[in-house]
């Protein structure tokens, strides 16, 4: 990430886990192009991040479900525990 202060740009470091094979496509594609690996993730995000989505990627249709009444509060953490862990 490059933040900006005045004229100054700071690059910061960060780890990314990534499918070995997608990594190696990756750094196929970066020595295509002549880029670094950097360069070839920074170009690809800045371009996903430009692109508009088509509006049925955020249509989703959920069933609605009834369970109930509830059983244990979900915020009483040790209530669920001992809902889950059955009679000790």
């Amino acid at each position: 990430m490059v933040t900006a202060y005045g004229d100054m740009a700071m690059r910061v470091k960060t780890t990314l886990n990534l499918d070995d094979e997608l990594l190696r496509e990756a750094k196929k594609r970066a020595a295509e192009r002549g880029v670094t690996l950097t360069r070839l993730f920074e170009d690809t995000l800045r371009a996903a991040f430009t692109e508009e989505p088509p509006a049925e990627a955020y249509v989703f249709d959920f069933p609605t479900v009834h369970g109930g009444e509830m059983i244990v509060d979900p915020a009483d953490r040790d209530a669920l525990y001992e809902l889950m862990d059955g009679p000790g």
